[in-house]
């Protein structure tokens, strides 16, 4: 091969190389252009609501973990960058956020730099002693579901990840699954939230109001948290002042160790069973026929009658020590009771209360 041969193969082979390194490249570029583009798209979630909360002196790395821990993103430190190439880094503003899973990480940055805490969201509030029926109502007048059926099949069918709900028996009697279930609380939730995402967000707050303590305090009284919430839910419906939810708790944890077993004799389970409030209960309101009819049937009725608030849950938590078995209502505009240890002494309270 002569030299000028020679030149021309070195010139060919160097020709090859650099169009070899030029393809890869563009590979390379391409294909890391993919992965960043497919690491600033949202996770595949189920597009709840969620709150984060900005503290001064965050960062944009902490933010970004943060909202890889919420399922926001998938890639906190290409959402650092991401902010850094905006600018806006240090343009995070302190607040509380709620953001919607499924959000891309452009719009997520513009509501935490504009800090549009408010973004999209509604508030609702939950009083305590309410049914699942007026719960629905509630949130139907709120504006937060736009369906109240739809909201009561979540709370009959709907499947939702959590121990206690799985807990609670499979009992026919039981009118709503739910009932007592969906804490008294107020709310924040995405504007477009489903009843079913409602519905989650009501029960993770009952699941956070059982704390350690209370799980705890469960096992010493011998109760499930079913139990414990339906003791509740009586105490609610029965108490008007607080100093007396733990004696009324008492008086009903009484009766139901009481040998020869005593009926609750509850007049609030009646109402249950109405479907409304009644002033004056009848004779004939006692005798209607139902597993909720503590008149009728001994034992706690088969499920709470209504959403019972934090005071009344650690009233049937921690009763009151005490051998009362009787209480009447005074009727003096107070909302106190009488108490009494025997029929005899109940007696002379009703005729007092009249």
């Amino acid at each position: 091969m002569t030299s000028k041969q020679s030149h021309l193969a070195d010139a060919k082979l160097r020709g090859q190389k650099w169009w070899l390194l030029f393809a890869l490249s563009i590979l390379l570029l391409g294909g890391g252009l993919y992965y960043v583009q497919n690491q600033l798209q949202p996770p595949n979630t189920s597009g709840q609501a969620v709150e984060i909360n900005i503290e001064e002196g965050a960062t944009a790395a902490t933010v970004g973990q943060r909202l890889a821990e919420l399922n926001m993103i998938k890639n906190p430190t290409l959402f650092k960058w991401y902010l850094s190439y905006q600018g806006t880094s240090a343009n995070l503003k302190i607040g509380k956020y709620y953001l919607k899973q499924g959000m891309s990480t452009e719009e997520i940055a513009r509501v935490l730099v504009e800090g549009d805490a408010k973004f999209n969201t509604v508030k609702f509030t939950i009083p305590e002693g309410l049914t699942v029926e007026q719960i629905g109502d509630a949130l139907v007048k709120q504006n937060v579901v736009k369906d109240k059926q739809a909201f009561l099949n979540e709370v009959d069918k709907g499947a939702f990840d959590n121990a206690f709900v799985k807990e609670i028996p499979a009992n026919t009697g039981i009118k709503h699954r739910l009932e007592g279930y969906l804490f008294p609380e107020t709310y924040e939730v995405y504007q477009d939230a489903t009843p079913h995402q409602v519905v989650e967000t009501m029960l993770r707050q009952t699941q956070a109001t059982m704390s350690a303590e209370w799980q705890e305090q469960l096992k010493k009284q011998g109760l499930s948290l079913h139990s414990a919430l339906t003791i509740a839910s009586l105490v609610e419906r029965e108490a008007r002042v607080d100093q007396e939810r733990s004696i009324i708790s008492g008086v009903i944890q009484n009766r139901l160790k009481a040998e020869p077993p005593m009926k609750l004799q509850i007049d609030a389970t009646v109402q249950y069973i109405l479907g409304k409030q009644k002033e004056t209960l009848l004779f004939k309101d006692l005798e209607i026929e139902s597993p909720y009819n503590t008149y009728l049937h001994e034992g706690l009725p088969p499920g709470p009658i209504a959403a019972p608030g934090r005071n009344s849950i650690q009233a049937a938590l921690y009763p009151a020590a005490h051998d009362f078995y009787f209480y009447v209502t005074k009727n003096d505009g107070t909302g106190g009771h009488y108490f009494a240890h025997t029929f005899e002494e109940h007696e002379k309270n009703i005729a007092k209360s009249q």
